[in-house]
């Protein structure tokens, strides 16, 4: 008799069940994803930590409110005009990437691995050209009005920044996507690109509701 630890709930031999994480190549993988029932593991651990860090994120715009509302002049005066026009643009253009990562997604699943690999290093450049301009004018406004000079600067500051850190780290996992699909497709790889997908559904939605939040000080 095979031992208790050999079986798992519903008394099915462990040898029974299929090791779909293991499956390479295109059409192997593209079989795998199209019986698949539900969400993978992976797509369920980038779902807590999204809740997470959207908790905190809220939870610093809720800060920023706060403070508005309990302060008689917003931003106070000496405290430079915040931008409109150009975050707006620039999150728009960022809001592509998205889009190029759900084409990803679209297209790793159903084998086409030429067309992932391209749709990821379009959005790797939207996303770095975005960071770039984002992280050079964060700090030219930090050099023309330090943090923690009033209420303001530092909500601001802290905001922006950990948006940015946000958008650092989704470009740091779509480079690692673009590397690790060099060298062909397993489901392993289908499951982080669906994770990384849904990262990036995230980290626009903040950036919208930052940029939102910090373009509100504009309005009268």
């Amino acid at each position: 008799m095979r031992p208790i630890s050999d079986y798992i709930a519903g008394g099915r031999p462990i040898g029974d069940v299929p090791r779909t994480t293991a499956a390479a190549g295109s059409g192997a993988v593209r079989r795998v994803v199209a019986q698949r029932k539900g969400p993978p593991a992976g797509w369920w651990g980038m779902a807590m930590l999204i809740v997470s860090e959207g908790t905190l994120l809220l939870a610093m715009v809720g800060t920023f409110f706060y403070l508005r509302f309990n302060t008689t002049t917003w931003p106070p005066p000496g405290d430079p005009e915040p931008k409109v026009i150009v975050p707006l643009i620039l999150v728009a253009c960022l809001s592509t990437t998205s889009i190029l990562m759900h084409g990803a997604w679209r297209s790793v699943r159903a084998g086409r691995l030429a067309a992932t690999r391209l749709l990821l290093v379009a959005a790797l450049v939207i996303q770095t050209g975005y960071f770039a301009y984002e992280a050079h004018d964060y700090a030219d406004e930090l050099h023309r009005s330090p943090i923690g000079t009033d209420a303001y600067t530092s909500i601001h500051y802290v905001l922006l920044g950990a948006d940015h850190a946000h958008v650092f780290v989704g470009i740091l996992l779509t480079a690692w996507l673009i590397w690790k699909l060099s060298t062909g497709i397993t489901t392993y790889r289908v499951n982080a690109v669906q994770a990384i997908t849904w990262y990036w559904y995230f980290v626009t939605a903040l950036t919208w509701v930052v940029v939102g939040t910090t373009v509100s000080a504009a309005l009268r």
